[in-house]
């Protein structure tokens, strides 16, 4: 498999992101992650289009809690090589990946948090891999199955996400902010993985591999994890913002299907836009920490 590697000096001197890479290998691809302080392992998942950058704000805060903080770049994303063919972006690929990066890193007794995608594939990891998972912290995030279709926010994203001819990755989180009015500077730190459009392979290839339509090709495996969520009995929160018009109502199922989901304080944050880490980053952390700790 052919990819790409950004090259390291586009990321020095970013607004606000001072942290050491850490890298492991994965079937031969290079993936990148943060990984500070220490106690228990917190896995934080970004999503589309997005990468490790978006949690710049909460890592010092969870660390100070008590916690280490892990956050990942997906492959194609941030520090993390990128496959060169859209093609060679799959969804059991994404979860195979990062169950490769949580191995190779050693992780275990792990509370994952997954907003956007990294909800679609954290949530998939649990599904598989329960025995590796403490706890979860769902935000802003799915286990679509294609069964009903999706809403009308999304169905204009992806058709903005596949005619735009060129794809501008920084605007995209600005826009998806509700409260947070990112500065030119960090609308330029969510541009530098991707120095030309060859690098936006995986950023092109994510809303389409959604789970959309009933006879999706990985409604299979969301269904089995269904399956396994509907026994995951351990620790379940939610905490979805509510000016998110893509996944507003999503965190509804969960409750009502995952039993470590009963009795958990389960919120939903003011103000909160899809991009949830830039709106509410001191009430996010604050609330991961007091679950971990819970």
């Amino acid at each position: 498999m052919d990819a790409l590697r950004t090259p390291d000096e586009r990321f020095d001197s970013l607004a606000g992101y001072d942290f050491e890479p850490h890298y492991v290998d994965v079937d031969g691809l290079r993936v990148h992650s943060i990984d500070e302080g220490s106690g228990p392992v917190v896995l934080l998942m970004h999503g589309e289009p997005t990468w490790s950058y978006l949690y710049r704000k909460m890592i010092p805060l969870l660390t100070a809690a008590g916690v280490r903080a892990v956050a990942p770049d997906l492959v194609g994303f941030g520090r993390s090589d990128k496959p060169s063919k859209r093609t060679d972006y799959t969804y059991a690929r994404h979860v195979a990946w990062m169950w490769g990066f949580v191995q190779a890193a050693d992780l275990n007794d792990i509370t994952v948090f997954g907003q956007d995608w990294g909800g679609l594939i954290g949530l998939r990891l649990v599904a598989e891999h329960p025995e590796r998972f403490a706890r979860v912290v769902a935000s802003n995030t799915g286990l679509p199955t294609g069964e009903g279709g999706m809403g009308e926010a999304f169905r204009r994203w992806r058709e903005f996400s596949q005619s735009v001819p060129e794809m501008p990755i920084g605007a995209i989180i600005a826009g998806g902010c509700n409260v947070a009015k990112l500065t030119p500077e960090e609308i330029a730190a969510y541009d530098a993985p991707f120095p030309d459009e060859s690098y936006k392979e995986g950023a092109r290839q994510f809303p389409i591999l959604v789970p959309a339509e009933a006879d999706d090709p990985a409604r299979p495996d969301q269904e089995r994890a269904w399956q396994a969520l509907a026994k995951f009995d351990k620790p379940f929160l939610t905490c979805f913002g509510d000016s998110d018009p893509i996944t507003r109502g999503a965190d509804v199922q969960m409750r009502e299907v995952i039993p470590g989901a009963k009795g958990q304080p389960h919120t939903t944050i003011e103000g909160g836009g899809h991009f949830i880490q830039e709106d509410k980053p001191e009430e996010l952390a604050k609330i991961i920490a007091d679950f971990v700790r819970a």
